[in-house]
């Protein structure tokens, strides 16, 4: 992680330029009581009348140039701030984007979100407002007692013991609020997993009348982060009025030890009317500190937070020698594979060999482990055991985008990002397709038919997840980004389960003639497979049967026992 050091430096002359606007603010701050003391000892005291008149505009010179300086400290720390936090989520987001698969499996969506957005924002509040007032509260405070101390010294001690006290009650408080905070930012990941999960699922959630239990969990997790945001209140409310007390204590205390040492002719009325001045300006520091603390210990929980996720390695790397392939023919060969995730076994010795433009199936059960084999081939996982080659270079050796990037996968969850049809085809390969690319590879998937009959044709903006369309439309298309990406290797995860048998056929067809694809076709369906140079049957992680459908059909096994239950009815009807 970039330490926040690392932000600040990097606009440090913008902040350089803001804290010296900041400082010339405060110093022409320190001037007013100055001239009111002149005012009440020369002019009032003095009768220097002819005075009066460039003391007074010295007055309006400081208003004005405080209002200056104020508006380009705040400018630039607005700014500045701004494009740290942009700067901060680029990074993050670039982090995440190169964890592996498995810390998404370790960690939900609502808790990434919560980190991106509301932890960043209050770092960024750190940074900036609240960073600013602090600069603000040092330099202020530092002068104001310069000063205090130039006018009397006796009578500075005064405010220096209130401004002792406020720091001892903001280190309390501070200590206090920071564990606090790191629960209330946890509770507000959970918070926000919660409602991600049920308004992205709100369809599920009616179409089984669980809205009284859902809104029952959420309100629990709502009443759990109201209460930590009530504890936190009550600690501030605590100590918040001791701020308020001394503050408010402080020119009285003042006005009175002062009146004593005028009366007592150790100090002029004029520096006792400055020295009140000054007192109530060190009042909104005091003041300042109780807020300061609680904004701070947000920051600092939140930058914890960020810490920890920073702290988090792609378990998948980048091989230290790559191997480029300058053309991939599409090869895949698995020997001896095996695979384990926490503890459990998922594949065990499984071995297969497909050549360029071969078509492999595979089927088995759910959990049998068809889906790993994917994810090992794609790298998303490294297998445990064995090895994996791509044109007899192991995969491991290759980079990740060249692997990746020659791969185009039909999942079985269908993912359409909330864009047009057009750019979801396209995904990938944006740059490189056209309209007529796409348009060729939609009626390939037999997707062209309905798309051209929306009212906005490719145009047509997909909502969340594809929300508006049936789940074969949405299989056709995510089938026909796959083939818009025209990749030595298909693969196809359980990716007609959702069309009709004739639509599922004519696809089917489109496929056998991609004769220089390598295809790997993981179904549930004998259809889906059974024209597949070789066919494997999973059973428990291992490969139980293989063979051509005649081949598997004659054993009488597994996949026998299959096309029986999908065909058998049929076949007495015949």
């Amino acid at each position: 992680m970039k330490k926040l050091s690392h932000y600040v430096m990097k606009h440090i002359w913008g902040y350089l330029i803001a804290v010296l606007c900041l400082i010339i603010g405060v110093a022409l701050d320190m001037l007013s009581p100055q001239l009111t003391k002149r005012i009440i000892d020369d002019v009032i005291g003095g009768g220097d009348l002819p005075l009066l008149k460039y003391l007074l505009a010295g007055i309006l010179a400081v208003g004005v140039g405080r209002c200056i300086f104020t508006y380009f400290k705040e400018y630039l720390f607005d700014i500045i701030g701004a494009k740290i936090s942009a700067n901060m989520r680029n990074d993050l987001f670039r982090h995440l984007q190169g964890l592996s698969a498995d810390f998404y499996d370790r960690n939900n969506t609502g808790e990434l979100m919560a980190r991106a957005k509301d932890d960043v924002d209050r770092i960024w509040d750190g940074l900036t407002y609240v960073g600013m007032l602090i600069i603000e509260v040092v330099v202020h405070t530092t002068l104001v007692l310069t000063c205090m101390f130039r006018l009397n010294v006796k009578l500075a001690l005064i405010p220096a013991a209130a401004m002792l006290c406020c720091g001892t009650l903001a280190i309390f408080l501070e200590k206090k609020l920071n564990k606090i905070y790191d629960e209330i930012s946890e509770e507000n990941a959970v918070l926000n997993t919660v409602a991600e999960e049920n308004l992205a699922g709100v369809r599920t959630v009616k179409a089984f009348a669980r809205e009284k239990f859902e809104i029952k969990k959420f309100l629990s997790h709502n009443k759990r982060y109201y209460e930590l945001n009530m504890e936190q209140s009550r600690v501030f409310v605590k100590y918040h009025p001791l701020f308020t007390f001394i503050t408010k204590l402080l020119p009285l205390l003042v006005l009175l030890a002062g009146g004593y040492l005028v009366i007592q002719q150790e100090l002029t009325l004029g520096a006792l009317g400055a020295f009140i001045e000054y007192s109530m300006n060190i009042v909104w520091p005091m003041e300042m500190l109780g807020w300061l603390t609680n904004s701070l210990s947000a920051a600092i929980a939140s930058n914890k937070k960020l810490k920890k996720i920073y702290a988090e390695t792609a378990s998948i790397k980048e091989p230290s020698a790559p191997i480029v392939l300058p053309h991939i023919q599409g090869k895949i060969t698995f020997s001896n594979v095996g695979f384990k995730r926490a503890g459990t076994e998922i594949l065990k010795d499984i071995s297969f060999s497909v050549e360029p433009g071969a078509t492999l199936g595979i089927m088995g059960a759910t959990g049998s482990g068809k889906t790993s084999v994917i994810q090992l081939l794609q790298r998303m996982y490294d297998c445990t055991e064995g090895v994996i080659l791509l044109d007899d270079v192991d995969i491991r050796r290759l980079p990740l985008r060249d692997l990746r990037g020659n791969i185009s996968v039909v999942m079985q969850d269908v993912f359409l990002f909330s864009d047009t049809i057009q750019d979801n085809v396209r995904l990938g390969k944006q740059e490189l397709l056209d309209f007529e690319q796409v348009k060729t590879a939609s009626h390939a998937a037999m997707a062209g038919s309905f798309i051209e009959r929306l009212p906005d044709g490719y145009d047509t903006i997909i909502g969340e997840r594809g929300v508006g369309l049936s789940g074969g439309q949405k299989q056709r298309i995510s089938i026909a980004r796959a083939l818009a990406k025209n990749n030595p290797v298909l693969i196809l995860d359980d990716s007609t389960s959702a069309l009709d048998m004739e639509t599922e056929q004519m696809i089917q067809q489109t496929l056998r003639n991609l004769k220089n694809t390598t295809k790997l076709i993981i179904a549930h369906r004998i259809s889906a497979v059974r024209h597949a140079d070789e066919i494997i049957f999973l059973e428990n992680g291992r490969i139980a049967e293989r063979g051509t459908h005649e081949e598997l059909l004659a054993a009488k096994g597994l996949y026998y026992e299959t096309y029986q239950s999908q065909y058998g009815a049929f076949m007495e009807v015949m």
